[in-house]
C-alpha cells in the first residue's frame, strides 16, 4: 500500500509565499504543513517535524534550496523524504539540473494556490507509482 502524503514542510524565505502555500495546502488540500523561512532552519525542523514532503524554495539567501537538499540527502534519516523544487527558473535545462539534485519534481513560481495541491498530490503519485 502507497503511502499517504500528509505533512509537508514548506521552506521559503518569502512569508508570503509560505502563506498562500499553507493556505492553499491546508484549506485546498488538507495537508498538514509547517514553515521554515531558511534552509538552515529546515535541517533543524525537518528532525522534528517527520515530513512526508519538503516543499523547498531554490533561491534564498546563505543556504539556497540545491545545498539544503544536498545536506539532506548526505543525512541517512533524511534523504529519501521527497523534495520539490519551488522557483521562477523553469527553463527546461534548469528543471533538468534540479531533478539530477535529486529532487522529485518542481513547482513554477508564482504558482496558483488552487492548483498547488493538486500538483504536489500529482508528483507524490508519480513516485510512488514506480
Amino acid at each position: 500500500m502507497a503511502q499517504t502524503l500528509k505533512r509537508i514542510l514548506c521552506v521559503d524565505d518569502e512569508e508570503d509565499i509560505l502563506q498562500v502555500a499553507k493556505l492553499a495546502l491546508e484549506t485546498v488540500g488538507g495537508f498538514e504543513t509547517r514553515q521554515c523561512n531558511s534552509g538552515a532552519e529546515a535541517l533543524i525542523e525537518v528532525g522534528q517535524y517527520n515530513p512526508d514532503m519538503i516543499l523547498l524554495d531554490v533561491m534564498m539567501p546563505q543556504m539556497d534550496g540545491p545545498a539544503t537538499l544536498k545536506m539532506l540527502k548526505g543525512d541517512a534519516t533524511f534523504a529519501n523524504i521527497p523534495v520539490i523544487f519551488m522557483t521562477a527558473k523553469v527553463q527546461p535545462s534548469e528543471i533538468e539540473q534540479y531533478l539530477k539534485l535529486g529532487a522529485i519534481g518542481v513547482v513554477a513560481k508564482p504558482f496558483d494556490p488552487m492548483e498547488l495541491p493538486k500538483q504536489i498530490e500529482k508528483l507524490w503519485k508519480q513516485l510512488h507509482a514506480a
